[in-house]
């Protein structure tokens, strides 16, 4: 074999690993990018419904309100946390606003206990309708919740893999924090019908 025909065939060699290691690192690149902005999609449907709960309880806790006017520390928790949310909306904090989405979750819970407390609520009309509104809202809430956390866990299982982390970082994707249910709300709602209003 002549020195030419080796030099050609180590080119040859040399070019298709480098064309072999940058096309890898090309798809590598774009399936973290492709990844992140799954992950970005799947937080603003969350968003979305969120936005859609926290535009509805107004009016349940309006409707409420006629009925239980001396229940006001649940309407002020909900407010707060409803207040909180959006604040941590405005910087674009993810895990803010998850944290204050899981807080009012807590004072929602309160509110649906009070309700359970004063059965006239029940027969009010307008307070059934939002309750289906809410209930509707808080199933597409968890159906959201729960596609943005596979989003998170598919990017977050690419960025923990070794060429995954490499990609990753020359594209500038960092792990994505899960939506998870804090403790509080994990407990049962306790319900005391031994007081009459």
């Amino acid at each position: 074999m002549s020195v030419g025909k080796v030099l050609l065939a180590t080119a040859g060699v040399f070019l298709i690993g480098c064309l072999t290691i940058g096309g890898c690192a090309y798809s590598g690149y774009n399936r973290a990018i492709s990844l992140d902005e799954q992950v970005k999609s799947a937080w603003a449907q969350v968003d979305n419904q969120l936005q859609r709960r926290f535009d509805l309880l107004p009016n349940l806790v309006s409707t409420v309100k006629g009925y239980a006017a001396h229940e006001e520390d649940v309407f002020l928790g909900v407010a707060k946390t409803r207040e909180s949310y959006f604040q941590a909306k405005k910087t674009g904090d993810v895990g803010e606003q998850a944290k204050a989405a899981n807080g009012f979750e807590s004072a929602l819970s309160r509110l649906l206990v009070l309700q359970e407390k004063y059965p006239d609520l029940k027969a009010n009309e307008g307070f059934l309708k939002l309750q289906d509104s809410l209930e509707g809202t808080e199933n597409r809430l968890a159906v959201e919740r729960q596609r943005y956390n596979e989003q998170v866990k598919t990017l977050n299982t690419f960025t923990r893999q070794l060429l995954g982390k490499i990609y990753a970082g020359l594209a500038g994707v960092k792990p994505a924090e899960y939506f998870n249910v804090p403790e509080a709300a994990k407990a049962n709602p306790k319900l005391d019908f031994s007081k009459k209003p």
